[in-house]
């Protein structure tokens, strides 16, 4: 599984400190090139056959790894072309040692040198991408993707911005990505993730206890970054907590019932339904263990919250946009649960986010969860600027909650900074009511006293898992509670 520093996220920024904190430490950089290089010669031949190979070097410390790659390739016999984009005069230092350092021919691009590869070393850019690609470079690229050979790239995709994930005017599509030390939020982040292929991370000598100082604050999300709730043999039903789910219409009970399904498979200890009894008449129909609660109004939520003691409540999926359930939300935040936002909780809010904003201030130190999809969001907090970690950063700390971003690659932000980005969804949960039962998953491990940064993390990495557990086309959002089962077993 791993420890929590293995999984941390490092910008290009904090990649560069980390190898300057490594030379400072007597590991010199012409080593940590070397190093790369060797990484990614060492995961080629692991994985391929001897085969012609066309190494594409840039102009920096990137190139410097392509030519290492190059040289050692050559040294084993490999047919090995290389092309240089850029000035070679211009080559700084390791990398133009590197450069003296290769016996073979520099050459200038040519289409046809891709259709003679069977495969390409993609050593252009490095991950610190501060503009777009264009010009020939563009034309190199386009030209590896167009002849879909097999492409290892070096760190990151030329192209492919470290830091966002943006693709920057055009990007390699790669089918191995080898990288250093640690992943960057690229790898991750759509659409660089799509263009990364395979990922490897490689040990190149850069020191551990670099880390301290670095003090990241963005995680790949994953079981080692929380815990589970303990089951206590002594506990029972109240010990585990109870979540409210709140209903929609008649006509609307669908989307809640899936949440509080979710909720209950989840490990809540008690689970209830609470609305109009038109709504709750359609609920009785369909659920057993699920308990139901009359709460026409604001009013009567009020009275069954603190009936129940109720340690989670959701509210959102359904449940109607406008007055009712700006009030509703209004006597939640008031209850002292900890509160999972979803859809029409958040749309309500869409012309005064700051009321919202005002009634989560009401207890700050009580978790309150928002899980807004894209359109959600744009609603709630207007358009943003910077990657997608860094919108939902902003947001969280806007908000006063921990904003889960939806999305293949779903970023999980706190107000204090803390981030993860998740990987581990497959397209196929890309499907009506998917979202009713994350927020369900959610309020399940609230209910039983996670911490709220803890809990959305791991709702959303097991929402994944329980999806690719599915497996294939075909998943309905009804067929995720009952796989959560075997995925909580994994995990204790």
């Amino acid at each position: 599984m791993g420890e929590i520093g293995d999984y941390v996220l490092l910008n290009p920024a904090e990649m560069a400190e980390a190898d300057r904190l490594t030379a400072e430490s007597g590991v010199s950089y012409a080593r940590l090139m070397e190093n790369a290089g060797t990484a990614v010669t060492e995961a080629i031949l692991e994985r391929y056959y001897q085969m012609p190979v066309l190494v594409l070097c840039g102009p920096g410390n990137n190139g410097g790894d392509g030519f290492v790659v190059a040289r050692q390739l050559k040294e084993k016999g490999w047919p090995v072309h290389l092309v240089m984009h850029g000035d070679r005069a211009k080559l700084k230092r390791e990398a133009a040692a590197n450069a003296d350092a290769w016996t073979g021919r520099i050459e200038a691009f040519n289409p046809d040198l891709v259709s003679d590869a069977d495969m390409v070393i993609d050593a252009l850019l490095g991950a610190g991408l501060d503009r777009d690609v264009d010009g020939e470079l563009k034309t190199i690229i386009e030209a590896v993707n167009a002849a879909r050979k097999t492409v290892v790239a070096v760190d990151v995709p030329s192209g492919v911005d470290g830091g966002t994930g943006a693709v920057r005017g055009a990007a390699i599509e790669a089918t191995l990505t080898v990288t250093f030390f640690r992943k960057k939020p690229g790898h991750l982040l759509l659409p660089g993730r799509e263009k990364a292929g395979e990922v490897i991370v490689a040990d190149i000598g850069i020191r551990e206890d670099v880390l301290g100082p670095i003090a990241g604050t963005l995680w790949e999300n994953g079981p080692a970054h929380w815990q589970l709730p303990h089951t206590d043999p002594a506990g029972h039903k109240y010990t585990r907590g109870h979540c409210v789910v709140v209903s929609g219409g008649p006509l609307q009970t669908g989307a809640s019932r899936l949440a509080a399904e979710a909720a209950l498979r989840a490990g809540a200890g008690l689970v209830s339904l609470a609305g109009h009894r038109d709504a709750l008449m359609v609920h009785a129909n369909h659920v057993t263990s699920i308990m139901l609660k009359e709460a026409p109004q604001w009013s009567a939520l009020e009275q069954v919250l603190g009936q129940t003691k109720a340690r989670s409540v959701v509210i959102g999926p359904a449940a109607g946009v406008g007055q009712a359930t700006i009030e509703n939300v209004s006597i939640i935040m008031q209850s002292g649960a900890a509160v999972v936002l979803d859809a029409d909780a958040l749309t309500s809010f869409a012309d005064a986010p700051e009321e919202l904003f005002r009634f989560i201030a009401f207890d700050p130190s009580r978790p309150v969860v928002m899980t807004p999809h894209t359109g959600e969001f744009a609603r709630l907090f207007g358009e943003i600027e910077g990657s997608k970690v860094d919108v939902a950063r902003v947001a969280a700390a806007r908000s006063g909650a921990i904003v889960v971003l939806k999305g293949s690659d779903t970023v999980i932000a706190a107000p204090d900074g803390r981030a993860f980005i998740n990987s581990n969804a497959p397209a196929i949960l890309g499907t009506a009511g998917s979202g009713d039962v994350l927020a369900g998953i959610v309020g399940g491990l609230l209910a039983q006293g996670m911490p709220g940064l803890q809990a959305a993390a791991a709702a959303v990495w097991i929402h994944g898992d329980a999806a690719q557990r599915f497996g294939m086309p075909g998943l309905i959002s009804e067929d995720l509670p009952g796989i959560l089962p075997e995925v909580l077993e994994g995990l204790v």
